[in-house]
């Protein structure tokens, strides 16, 4: 099977018995080491089922929309619709898609902070009335483009890390939002809710109970002058950990039945994108070039030393300008590991991993332990469905990675079980049994018949 990524007709391989994702990995290393060895992504979508399912576990009362900028492939799309998710779309693009597989309007926001007088035009002749607003600019470009639509106000959060300082915030601060639904009512626009939002960054569950209960003021607000507020968005910021699903779920549930409890009629929504997707999307990597330096191990000096240990730089065929966007907004990469046919015992370096522009901030990984690397041998980033799959970039010519779709026969016959796979076009979604190349021992990648 050659699965092949984001064309109309995409294929999944399924599969058997004891066979693993990495299984997967390094049959597609295989064969690429034959061939052109481009960099490719292995996806399992068993994730995003199990992650649903973890979801409505412990956040019942609120109603996933995925963020569809955390990862646009068209089966990740396509899967998460059947299993019944909204959408949040921040342009366009993502508008187009998520509508092309039939998403009802109504399950559909338009959050883009500075919206393109065509893409509310756009929206308005789509049927997409949800949209986010947090400025008096946009409302007035709304009022002229889509004044049907519904709002959803977005509240700022001062909610960040510890040790970590304020960056830009988006949205207006509480004591600016009675002047701004006083504006949305002399425009003649409908507000319906409010909308905040915490970064993912944010280690303090508590920071979610302070925005809901900002939120509930805003709701008085409106109420007070005269909108019928009816749409409560706790945002995203979800790192797809069930603890931290548990910690916001205890943090935010009391002050959900106190202040927007089921008798007052409001839904309650929120935005993960990085939670369905991150860890069911593996990257695989190909060294292109390699440097060494000297890294003394006792101070600095002008001239090498007998103490002096090798430092490597290595090139990759994808960077940040590629499936590694995410560095460019300061998310740390974690360190990559090698394919099972690579690892060794030998010792490690210190070492640090850039992209094939050359450019400076092309650096994906700043430093990390690793053996010495040949041209030619490959890595492997875990957890890196989030960020990486968006629009083809227009920092670069090069195509992103094909996508190798896979599932388990078990998790195949729990979405069949559970109705899903029928809302799913077999036009779009094949599957085939997975198979080895003679190139490989049977021994390495059993397929239980």
């Amino acid at each position: 099977m050659k699965g092949l990524a984001d064309k109309p007709n995409y294929s999944v391989t399924l599969l058997e018995g004891a066979t693993a994702l990495s299984d997967v990995v390094e049959n597609h290393i295989y064969e690429q080491t034959l061939a052109e060895k481009n960099a490719f992504f292995v996806a399992d979508l068993g994730v995003l089922m199990r992650q649903h399912v973890r979801w409505r576990t412990h956040m019942p009362q609120m109603r996933p929309f995925y963020a569809v900028q955390a990862n646009s492939s068209l089966a990740v799309i396509e899967i998460l619709a059947a299993l019944g998710t909204g959408f949040i779309c921040t342009n366009k693009y993502e508008l187009e898609l998520v509508q092309g597989y039939g998403v009802p309007s109504e399950d559909i926001i338009y959050s883009g902070v500075c919206k393109q007088l065509s893409q509310i035009k756009y929206a308005a002749k789509n049927g997409i009335d949800f949209l986010v607003c947090d400025n008096e600019a946009e409302l007035s470009k709304i009022a002229r483009c889509h004044p049907r639509a519904k709002l959803l106000l977005q509240v700022a959060t001062e909610a960040f890390s510890e040790g970590e300082e304020m960056g830009m915030t988006f949205g207006s601060k509480l004591k600016d939002c009675r002047h701004l639904l006083e504006s949305a009512k002399e425009l003649g626009l409908q507000v319906v809710g409010v909308r905040f939002h915490i970064p993912s960054s944010c280690d303090d569950p508590q920071a979610y109970s302070h925005a809901v209960s900002d939120a509930r003021c805003v709701f008085d607000m409106g109420e007070d002058i005269g909108f019928s507020m009816t749409i409560l968005d706790i945002g995203g910021g979800f790192n797809g950990s069930e603890t931290q699903l548990k910690q916001i779920n205890s943090a935010v549930r009391p002050l959900l039945d106190l202040y927007f409890p089921a008798s007052s009629g409001v839904s309650i929504m929120a935005e993960p994108g990085s939670y369905y997707v991150a860890s069911s999307f593996t990257l695989a990597v190909n060294i292109i070039a390699k440097e060494v330096g000297a890294r003394d191990l006792h101070g600095n000096h002008d001239e090498p030393s007998p103490n002096d240990e090798p430092e490597f730089l290595y090139y990759m065929n994808d960077g940040v300008y590629g499936s590694f966007t995410s560095k460019l907004a300061d998310n740390v990469i974690p360190a990559p590991a090698l394919p099972k046919s690579g690892v060794s015992e030998e010792p490690v370096f210190a070492s640090s991993l850039w992209g094939p522009s050359g450019d400076e901030l092309d650096q994906v990984v700043d430093q990390c332990l690793l053996p010495e690397l040949s041209v030619g041998d490959w890595l492997i980033f875990n957890n890196a469905g989030a960020y990486s799959l968006g629009p083809p970039s227009t920092f670069t010519d090069s195509p992103r990675p094909p996508v190798y779709y896979t599932i388990s026969t078990g998790d195949w016959f729990e979405m069949q079980d559970a109705g899903i796979t029928q809302d799913i076009s077999m036009k779009n979604f094949s599957l085939v049994p997975y198979f080895l190349h003679s190139g490989q021992s049977d021994e390495a990648l059993s397929v239980p018949a």
